[in-house]
C-alpha cells in the first residue's frame, strides 16, 4: 500500500494562523498514489501544504503557489539525500476558499463532485494514451508504448520517478505540473469524491455518486461512505491501491430528489438519466 491522503477541515486552525485572502475556515484535501515505493508519496503528504502556504504566491494567486509547491516536491525528491528519487505519486489536491472549489491534479487520481445525484468530474486522469498527453509526450520526445510512457509508467504526470527524468528545469515528457479545474460551489453541489485510479477503475464516476448520496440519506456520515466505497471496489475484484475521501459542504443529509411522473412509462434508472443528463450538459 503506497496511497497517502491529507484531510485538513479547517486550515486556518491546521495553520494556526488568520490567511489574508482565505476566508474562514478553509479546508484542504488531497491524495497521491505511489508508485516504485512509498517514500515520494509520503513525502508529498507532510511537505505539499507546508510548501503552498510558504509559496510567494500564496495567497494572492493560490493556482501559481500550487503550481510552485508540486515542481518544489518534485525537485525535493531528486535532491533528498534520505527519499528513494526513483519513488513516484501521482498527486491530487483541492482547496476550498469560501464558496470556491480548486482542484489541482497531476496523474490519474480523480476528483467528482456530487450536485443533486449527478456526477460532474472536476478532473482529467492523465494516461499516456489521453491525446492530448500523448501529443505532449511525443512533443518532448518521449513515446507511448502499449499505454505505457517510455514502455514504463502507466501516468503521463507524476511527482518523483527521476530515473525517467532528466536535470532539473528541463521539459520531460514526464511532468510534475498540474492541471488545475476552478468551480463556484452552489446549493446544488452536495459532495466531493476524490481517489485514487484503483476506485474509477472498476467503477464509474456516476455510479460513486449514485451510491455515497444513497448511503448520506441513509446516515449521513462521510467517512463511513469512504469506507463503503472501498469495500464496494473489493467486491468488483479491484486488485489496486485504493484510497478514498468524501467531503460533504452541509452538515445535513441530501434532501429526496422529486422526480416528475410522466404518461408514458420510462425504463431508465435513477444513475443512467443523470448520466444522459451529464452528457446533454457537457454538449451545451
Amino acid at each position: 500500500m503506497e496511497d497517502e491522503h491529507v484531510c485538513v477541515d479547517n486550515l486556518v486552525e491546521h495553520l494556526g494562523l488568520r490567511v489574508p485572502g482565505i476566508p474562514a475556515p478553509g479546508a484542504f484535501y488531497g491524495v497521491f498514489d505511489g508508485h516504485g515505493g512509498a517514500d515520494a508519496a509520503c513525502f508529498v503528504r507532510k511537505n505539499i501544504l507546508k510548501f503552498i502556504t510558504e509559496d510567494c504566491h500564496f495567497p494572492n494567486s493560490i493556482e501559481k503557489a500550487i503550481r510552485s509547491a508540486f515542481v518544489k516536491a518534485d525537485h525535493a525528491i531528486a535532491d533528498s539525500q534520505s527519499l528513494d528519487r526513483n519513488s513516484g505519486t501521482t498527486a491530487l489536491t483541492v482547496l476550498i476558499s469560501g464558496r470556491t472549489l480548486l482542484v489541482a491534479n497531476a496523474g490519474d487520481c480523480r476528483a467528482v463532485l456530487g450536485k443533486r445525484g449527478r456526477a460532474v468530474e472536476l478532473s482529467r486522469d492523465h494516461k499516456p494514451s489521453c491525446t492530448v498527453e500523448r501529443l505532449r509526450i511525443e512533443n518532448l520526445g518521449g513515446t507511448v508504448f502499449d499505454g505505457y510512457l517510455n514502455g514504463q509508467l502507466a501516468v503521463a504526470r507524476a511527482i518523483g520517478d527521476w530515473h525517467m527524468k532528466g536535470s532539473k528545469g528541463s521539459a520531460c515528457p514526464l511532468t510534475p505540473e498540474p492541471e488545475f479545474r476552478e468551480v463556484r460551489l452552489t446549493e446544488e453541489d452536495e459532495f466531493l469524491i476524490i481517489g485514487c485510479d484503483g476506485l474509477w477503475d472498476v467503477m464509474s464516476s456516476q455510479f460513486a455518486v449514485s451510491m455515497v448520496r444513497k448511503e448520506l440519506m441513509e446516515h449521513n456520515d462521510p467517512q463511513r461512505c469512504s469506507r463503503e466505497l472501498v469495500q464496494e471496489a473489493l467486491r468488483r475484484d479491484c486488485c489496486d491501491n485504493l484510497t478514498v475521501v468524501v467531503v460533504c459542504f452541509s452538515a445535513d443529509p441530501p434532501p429526496q430528489i422529486e422526480v416528475p411522473r410522466f404518461r408514458v412509462r420510462r425504463s431508465i434508472s435513477m444513475e443512467g438519466l443523470h448520466t444522459l443528463k451529464g452528457a446533454l450538459d457537457s454538449n451545451v
